[in-house]
């Protein structure tokens, strides 16, 4: 059965983006395409969820095929469906979700078969957590401080989302950080146990 891993790169301090919506600090040639860690990054994941903030960072969304490295059904929470659809091909698939995290990371779970889901963007990350369908948090720290911009978490609805350490290690100049998720967070005094 697949399993859900929310997470993405982040700064020392916390930010998945600058204060101008800048990632360019954030990467490290060590973790991109053609080293071990992407390659098994990439045989685990059978689908991945996006935020529409995140799909949107795209200058040409026509270019995730044959170029964004997780080349699997994408499913994207937003509100407001784009006009055109992205191009797509037989690997590469476009969905565009709008009732919601809980029916993306479903869509996501059946897409996947025994592979894992990645949940990637700030929003839907939290989101995911709040609603208690991550399984595992997976967070690259670069070794950069960016002071202020767009934090990953920081969010007093994750209060009581109590994590265990699966895995530490080294990609580059980078600590790689895997989490399992061992309880939810807590909702109106009790812990949320939707999606679980």
């Amino acid at each position: 059965m697949s399993t859900v891993h929310a997470g993405m790169t982040m700064s020392l301090d916390g930010f998945v983006a600058d204060r101008h919506g800048g990632t360019a600090r954030l990467s490290d040639p060590a973790t991109a395409n053609g080293s071990e860690y992407m390659a098994e990054l990439i045989r685990e994941t059978g689908a991945v969820v996006l935020g529409r903030r995140t799909f949107a960072m795209a200058e040409d969304p026509d270019r995730f095929v044959g170029n964004y490295e997780f080349q699997v059904p994408i499913f994207v929470v937003t509100h407001t469906p784009p006009d055109v659809l992205p191009k797509q091909d037989e690997r590469l698939t476009f969905t565009f979700v709008t009732d919601g995290i809980a029916s993306a990371v479903a869509r996501a779970k059946a897409a996947a078969g025994d592979r894992a889901v990645k949940v990637i963007g700030a929003s839907v990350v939290r989101q995911a957590l709040r609603a208690g369908l991550a399984d595992e948090v997976h967070v690259d720290i670069a070794p950069v401080l960016l002071g202020a911009g767009l934090p990953l978490f920081g969010d007093p609805e994750l209060d009581g989302v109590v994590l265990r350490r699966i895995g530490v290690r080294e990609v580059g100049t980078f600590t790689s950080l895997r989490f399992e998720v061992v309880s939810p967070p807590i909702v109106g005094g009790k812990p949320s146990l939707e999606g679980r």
